[in-house]
């Protein structure tokens, strides 16, 4: 899948494949975060890939919405250091996780992070130190349904874009 293509078809998964998604395509997800863009290349983001069952489990039970997790081949939280864009940078590194791993044939989620009430549980739960805050909470896992990745129904373009002025 090529970058617009992956674009405009990447959606909202909630509904998993009891399939694991391995190691390799999780470093080379993770690896493409790396690579937004970044106030001042400050580069504030860490990641914590879990996998392991029991704590799919803990996380899907504190997420609001993101029961589903509990059911997903693996789960990425996105924390950066608290610094004066953490925020930005931190969606920027989600979103090309999400874009990667659509190219991977692979579905996500993206569940609230920050400043939600449970983010100092999932804090602790993945270890993190005082001085990092959860961004987001990432369900990743292959599709139930063979048919997710197909153009997404949005807005048409015509709707939504003016030039020169509003």
């Amino acid at each position: 899948m090529d970058a617009i293509e992956a674009l405009k078809k990447r959606r909202s998964v909630r509904d998993y494949a009891d399939r694991p998604i391995a190691k390799k395509v999780l470093e080379e997800i993770i690896d493409c975060a790396r690579f937004a863009p970044t106030a001042c290349n400050v580069q504030p983001w860490e990641f914590v890939v879990v996998t392991e069952r029991e704590a799919l489990e803990k996380i899907a039970r504190l997420c609001n919405y993101g029961k589903f997790i509990a059911e997903a081949g693996a789960c990425v939280l996105v924390l950066c250091e608290d610094t004066k864009y953490y925020l930005e940078d931190g969606a920027a590194a989600t979103e090309n996780i999400l874009l990667a791993a659509a190219h991977f044939g692979i579905g996500s989620c993206w569940v609230a992070g920050d400043k939600k009430p449970y983010c100092k549980d999932i804090l602790k739960l993945a270890g993190a130190p005082a001085k990092y805050k959860l961004v987001s909470v990432l369900a990743l896992g292959y599709p139930k349904s063979a048919g997710e990745f197909r153009l997404a129904d949005k807005r048409p373009l015509k709707e939504l874009l003016h030039w020169e002025k509003f």
